[in-house]
């Protein structure tokens, strides 16, 4: 006896999972012009993510007047937070600089969402974390994102220290709080 397979056609289609993106912006001053852009930001990846069909927003995570290489950031934590319970599958952020100036937190943090399959792609730079050659080209970015940060900082400090030796008083606002 001949057997005889009869394909059935499906009428339920799968509904395709869209990816869940969200996105990061940071300004490290809380002045008028930073505050406008960290509103620019926030607005820019807004739209820029709804506008992708095949993604799903899941917001726009954003601290204000907080440097880039401390980790006591509400807002990158919450952030994270929302990673490690699976809401979000990928981070879309302006620069490496903007998610993080230490490369030991970038890259403990990339690692760790790279270990949740969440992939953070860096727009100035182009680079998406959970590809191949991401890991190498964040670190030797990132280093030079720290060195920025630790150069400017020194200026200041020595800007401030002179200004000290010729008797100037540098910035009101520091000595009276």
């Amino acid at each position: 006896m001949q057997r005889k397979v009869i394909k059935l056609d499906s009428k339920i289609k799968k509904p395709i999972s869209k990816k869940r993106v969200a996105a990061y912006a940071r300004v490290s001053s809380g002045k008028d012009a930073m505050l406008h852009s960290l509103s620019a930001q926030i607005s820019y990846y807004s739209s820029f993510i709804q506008k992708h069909i095949e993604w799903e927003f899941a917001g726009v995570y954003a601290d204000e007047a907080i440097t880039g290489t401390k980790d006591e950031r509400p807002e990158f934590q919450r952030m994270l937070d929302d990673c490690r319970m699976g809401k979000i599958d990928m981070i879309i952020t302006k620069s490496i600089s903007r998610f993080a100036r230490n490369t030991v937190t970038l890259l403990e943090v990339v690692r760790e969402l790279k270990e949740l399959n969440v992939d953070v792609y860096f727009e100035k730079e182009n680079i998406h974390s959970l590809s191949g050659d991401g890991e190498l080209m964040l670190t030797i970015l990132a280093s030079f994102a720290q060195e920025e940060s630790r150069s400017v900082s020194e200026n200041i400090k020595w800007r401030i220290r002179k200004g000290f030796k010729e008797g100037e008083l540098v910035n009101f606002r520091f000595m009276y709080g």
